[in-house]
């Protein structure tokens, strides 16, 4: 399945922690690939007035995203929900074009799987897709504002995407590492394969 993010990529054509020092990353061995699971949405949303943070742990570093709660409930008690199943744990950034997005999710690391289920939180039609925004990727026959497990971090200025892609939140400490990652691709190729192997270890999520 071809996201619609490759679209728009081809117009557009464990190291340090967030928030320490210059990152860098580990070398790793590719992790087992796991089936698409056949999982049920959650049925219950996160608290609004509590600030959600999830922590991705990745073989670069890592990087914390304060989650968007009020403006995507769905979406971010679905992720919330992946993470604390071990979902996302020792999964690869399947697709990375150097000056536009990182992806992953994909537990079969194909770029084809997901949960087994979508949400919907359709984005406020002003939504910028900036440096550091993190959304979730879709097909381009779904809806705007689907996600199933499959998220993207911009590393453009301004990817210049239409306001399609539900907004999981914005990265807020660690961009470096973001950035580092978003090294390891070929911009002359519209599928993203990347470079070099970058593993998300976890996703740690905390509130206060």
């Amino acid at each position: 399945m071809l996201l619609a993010l490759a679209t728009a990529a081809a117009l557009a054509a464990a190291g340090a922690g967030a928030g320490a020092g210059r990152p860098s990353c580990a070398r790793t061995t590719p992790p087992t690939r796991r089936a698409t699971p056949r999982l049920m949405p959650p049925a219950t949303r996160l608290d609004a007035r509590r600030r959600w943070t999830a922590t991705f742990v990745t073989t670069c570093g890592s990087f914390a995203v304060r989650l968007d709660v009020r403006d995507s409930p769905r979406t971010t008690a679905s992720f919330v929900f992946l993470a604390r199943r071990g979902f996302y744990d020792d999964t690869i950034f399947h697709r990375i074009v150097p000056g536009f997005v990182i992806q992953g999710g994909d537990p079969t690391g194909s770029g084809l799987g997901g949960p087994g289920y979508s949400v919907r939180d359709r984005p406020p039609a002003h939504v910028v897709y900036g440096h550091g925004v993190v959304a979730m990727a879709k097909t381009a026959i779904e809806p705007a504002g689907t996600s199933g497990s499959q998220f993207f971090v911009v590393t453009a200025r301004d990817a210049q995407l239409p306001p399609d892609y539900a907004v999981l939140g914005r990265v807020v400490e660690g961009i470096a590492v973001v950035d580092l990652i978003g090294r390891f691709g070929n911009r002359s190729d519209p599928t993203g394969r990347p470079t070099r192997l970058v593993v998300l270890r976890r996703v740690l999520v905390s509130s206060s």
